[in-house]
């Protein structure tokens, strides 16, 4: 699938810096174009592997480089002022090209938060390919007014987009870890589910063909009713060391049928672990309106038999009668599996999130109240001695 990717904020800004990094190492060719977008000068400099013309600094006369200090409204305030500059990066974008746009952002801070859905509701208006979201939410640990503008953030972001692809932080911090090396964890994690998952189908002169093809249109088709999608992965190493120690440990024994049987069931089970392990988004998979899968791995690994398996297994977990499914053949010392599921609706993150948010939102106004009333106790003239400028 060939996209468009803009980032949106810092945290969209180095995740995108993440993509085009895994598609040189993979050659995957995901990312078409790239743009990245921010209210913070310094945001923009520090990336690697965006070029310097689509680095686009917005709000120059408003925050002067400096970023807008976790304010959204601010954030969407100076995207709608300064979407003219953006649109100039996206001018230069092949769009006969992509499949798709692509919108980063992580949700909790201010310029991403605030401007990535003022950007999905202009992309929309322009051209006709989709639009999708990929949003981080913050932990839970990060504070008040990152939950609260994650919240509102969501729920602006969701109905803009075709699809909002989510990937929650709080799910994968680990306790002990020191900020920068987590959220570098987490822009790896993100990268590598969402790169098996777009880069499914792409076929150069000399690769493998799959025997089920799953390309751009499969996964078009699988965002295509909106709502909020997940993804799940897992994958087992079937490098040999020399002895046959792990490329055994996969195929099974030297017998064709027992080894055939072997990798219909590990694939299978590979298949249960990415859907029912960590998703991007924790989630119930019931109820889920469409699924995608995809298994890719060495050729000789990729079992129709088991794929076939795994996809029925995943329409009865749904309940869903549109489940897609295909092998995706890449020279990689593992067999993947990777499970998007999209239109999910039991998430009860989404409902905590919405539930701090409400309590955080009272409790600013509560203190903007209570301050007001103390500045007023503060400068008070009981005598009427002292006359004010103006």
């Amino acid at each position: 699938m060939k996209l468009a990717m803009i980032g949106f904020g810092q945290a969209g800004g180095k995740i995108v810096d993440k993509f085009i990094e895994y598609d040189k190492r993979t050659g995957s060719g995901i990312v078409r174009s790239s743009i990245a977008v921010n209210t913070a000068k310094a945001d923009l400099i520090g990336l690697e592997h965006v070029p310097e013309d689509n680095r686009v600094l917005i709000g120059q006369a408003r925050v002067k480089g400096h970023g807008v200090g976790a304010d959204n409204e601010l954030g969407a305030e100076i995207a709608e002022e300064d979407i003219d500059e953006v649109q100039g990066a996206i001018d230069n974008i092949p769009v006969h090209e992509i499949d798709a746009f692509l919108i980063v952002a992580g949700l909790g801070g201010g310029t991403g938060s605030g401007g990535s859905p003022v950007l999905a509701k202009h992309l929309k208006r322009i051209y006709t390919e989709p639009v999708y979201g990929l949003g981080i939410l913050p932990g839970g640990d990060e504070g008040g007014i990152y939950t609260l503008n994650a919240a509102r953030s969501f729920q602006t972001f969701v109905r803009e987009v075709d699809n909002l692809l989510v990937f929650d932080n709080d799910a994968w911090r680990k306790t002990g870890e020191s900020v920068e090396g987590g959220y570098d964890q987490i822009n790896d994690e993100i990268v590598r589910r969402f790169g098996v998952l777009f880069g499914a189908g792409e076929v150069s002169a000399g690769d493998n063909v799959a025997e089920s093809v799953v390309d751009s249109s499969e996964i078009i088709n699988t965002l295509s009713g909106g709502g909020v999608s997940t993804v799940g992965y897992d994958a087992e190493s079937v490098q040999s060391d020399g002895s046959g120690g792990l490329l055994s440990r996969f195929k099974g024994g030297d017998d064709d049928n027992m080894e055939t049987a072997n990798t219909t069931n590990r694939i299978t089970s590979l298949v249960r672990k990415a859907a029912l392990g960590r998703l991007t988004l924790p989630c119930e998979i019931e109820g889920a309106e469409r699924a995608l899968l995809v298994v890719s791995g060495p050729p000789k690994h990729l079992n129709r038999k088991g794929i076939e398996r795994g996809r029925k297994w995943l329409e009865e977990q749904t309940g869903s009668m549109e489940v897609r499914g295909g092998d995706y053949p890449i020279n990689e010392p593992n067999v993947a599996a990777s499970v998007l599921l999209s239109g999910v609706h039991n998430v009860p993150r989404i409902k905590e999130l919405q539930q701090v948010a409400i309590e955080a939102q009272e409790n600013i106004e509560e203190i903007q109240e209570e301050s007001e009333e103390n500045l007023e106790t503060l400068v008070e003239d009981d005598t009427d001695e002292l006359d004010p400028l103006f």
